[in-house]
């Protein structure tokens, strides 16, 4: 037998490369055996502006590499393409406020220029040099072909329409493909500026919140308004909706202060300076522009399906995060059925490129996100004992845990893998009962520290799926909305969207995650709902937890009842405040670096 072949593919988020959700991926034989976004090692959300020599060192520890052993390392850049776009960079430059400003941005656009031409590995390998010599050979992919890739190759179709939507790639910002046995081939290209992915980037940082990191909370937020003609009349003055669009009048500028000077003065608004607080007409103005995304992805996908044999739609790129958008995709009559990559913003890219030279038939579809570490009972139990953290192994640990939850604890479940992407799917999860509204205030109030209007999604037994969804199929990703059969609507108060009844499950089977799914079954054998909610594990701004010892920092520092971390149970014994509400007293100390 000949011995395994390792490619490395990782996204860079420094210089000509990005600027967000770094990550890397190890492939063994040209399959992924290991991922993990960097913002999972050095705690900092998205880790913006960084290269990801954590995550490519944890992948090659995971098979005891070397970088010399790999075959090669693929990046989901080509920086050599960004001159296509040369003169919006220029131009940006020049309009930049002030003769020194004018002067540094036109400086690093030439720069740029020259690097992205002539040298467009050579920041990378001078990174990589620092983790080992000597670097393999590194080749670059173009980002929205990776894209593609991660979206067509897994999705187990034949042959499909590919959607690829996000801010920007090197030039283009959409893309319409058609994948078939023989790969990718382009059908139509949006080009930056004429970008989705920025225009609601825009609308997100009027409304308070950041680009790249609230786009999902005002997609949250958007079944709280309403239809408001004056709002939808003054948006569609600025834009054009549809298969033609063009949104370039709010997105002529990178970044998203133009768009944001813009609104201001159509709406004769300020932006708002209090995330998490709106009134009416925000909302409504959430509504609007969440309505005109759907209108132009729906009709992109209806002139475009019929460039395939076959009517599946396999989507990606950051607007694919858009739940209630791929729900609309879903539900069209012109699609027969839908793929969404769940790993599907930046840190997907990774997985594209690795998966972008194999032949789609020879790539498995994909069933997993768990290409994270994991770490055993007796590591765990060393960590605990040495921090004198009390703790049990229950003999029916899925049971003992299902009454917990039961009871209207809030755990912690720490399991197996970690996951990649943005959902916990029962790897990294904080988990409570999700038949009353009580149990999802709790969570947002004193377990994630956000805004009490946001709703939370279930994990539900694959076999119930039908049962409590309309439409109801697997959907073992979080990354895609359903409504909620009128019947069950009472059962799943604390997982349903207050506004429009409608949820983001997953769907769980016995392969999935055999741990879990013991779990949702003895929940349902002693509740009769197959049910849970499930929120991912980590603190209002801070990244999903990965290691034991920060899942015992956070179990200390949110409002958890029980805390699991693989065999090992950790509990909080009651207390009651003067006021009367319910605290917990922590049983032991906080854990050691």
């Amino acid at each position: 037998m000949s011995a395994p072949s390792y490619t490395l593919a990782c996204k860079p988020a420094i210089g000509l490369y990005g600027q967000h959700d770094p990550s890397a991926v190890l492939f063994e034989n040209g399959t992924p055996i290991f991922g993990i976004e960097e913002e999972r090692l050095t705690r900092d959300k998205h880790a913006v502006d960084t290269f990801p020599e954590q995550a490519i060192r944890a992948c090659l520890e995971h098979r005891d590499l070397e970088l010399a052993d790999l075959e090669r390392i693929l990046l989901p850049y080509d920086p050599r393409l960004r001159s296509r776009i040369r003169r919006h960079y220029l131009t940006d430059a020049i309009t930049a406020p002030g003769l020194a400003r004018k002067l540094s941005a036109l400086e690093r656009t030439v720069v740029d220029e020259v690097r992205g031409q002539f040298l467009p590995t050579r920041q990378v390998e001078s990174r990589l040099e620092t983790i080992g010599t000597p670097v393999p050979p590194v080749e670059c992919r173009s980002h929205h072909r990776c894209h593609a890739a991660s979206a067509f190759h897994p999705s187990g179709f034949d042959d499909a329409l590919v959607l690829t939507i996000d801010a920007k790639g090197e030039y283009d910002s959409t893309v319409v493909w058609r994948g078939t046995e023989d790969g990718l081939s382009r059908v139509r290209t949006y080009d930056h500026p004429n970008s989705l992915g920025l225009f609601f980037a825009i609308v997100t940082e009027y409304l308070g919140y950041r680009m790249f990191n609230g786009e999902g909370k005002v997609m949250g937020l958007a079944p709280y308004g309403e239809r408001r003609p004056e709002i939808e009349r003054t948006l569609r003055g600025l834009i054009d909706t549809g298969v033609d669009y063009d949104v370039t009048a709010l997105t002529k500028r990178w970044g998203t202060g133009y768009g944001v000077e813009r609104l201001e003065e159509a709406f004769d608004r300020p932006r708002n300076d209090e995330p998490g607080e709106f009134d009416r007409w925000q909302k409504d103005l959430a509504h609007t522009a969440q309505k005109l995304l759907e209108e132009t992805v729906r009709e992109i996908v209806e002139a475009y399906v019929g460039a395939a044999p076959s009517n599946d739609v396999a989507l990606a790129g950051g607007v694919a995060l858009n739940c209630k958008l791929n729900k609309r995709i879903r539900e069209l009559d012109v699609v027969d059925d839908a793929f969404v990559q769940p790993v599907a913003h930046d840190a997907g890219l990774a997985l594209g490129a690795g998966w972008l030279d194999r032949r789609p038939s020879d790539v498995e579809s994909q069933t997993t996100v768990y290409f994270g570490p994991e770490y055993g009972t007796d590591e765990i139990e060393s960590l605990l004992e040495t921090n004198k953290i009390e703790y049990a192994k229950p003999d029916d640990l899925e049971r003992y845990v299902a009454e917990r939850l039961a009871d209207g604890a809030l755990v912690g479940w720490f399991q197996g893998r970690l996951e990649m992407g943005p959902r916990a799917l029962g790897g990294r999860s904080i988990l409570a009962d999700p038949r009353t509204a009580e149990s999802r205030d709790r969570v947002n109030r004193y377990v994630k520290h956000r805004e009490e209007w946001r709703p939370f999604a279930p994990s539900v037994l694959e076999s119930a799926a039908e049962e409590y969804l309309v439409d109801g199929q697997p959907a073992p990703f979080m990354i895609d909305t359903f409504d909620v059969r009128d019947g069950k609507l009472d059962e799943l108060a604390a997982v349903i969207h207050p506004a429009d009844g409608s949820t983001r499950p997953q769907t769980v089977a016995r392969e999935q995650h055999p741990r879990y799914h013991r779990l949702l079954s003895e929940f349902e054998s002693i509740t009769g709902v197959p049910v849970v909610l499930n929120t991912s594990f980590n603190d209002r701004g801070e990244p999903i937890v990965n290691t034991p010892t920060e899942a015992v920092k956070d179990f200390y520092g949110m409002g958890l009842d029980v805390l699991v971390l693989e065999d090992c149970v950790v509990e909080k014994r009651a207390a009651k405040t003067d006021d009367g509400e319910r605290e917990r007293e922590a049983i032991g100390s906080s854990p050691e670096q």
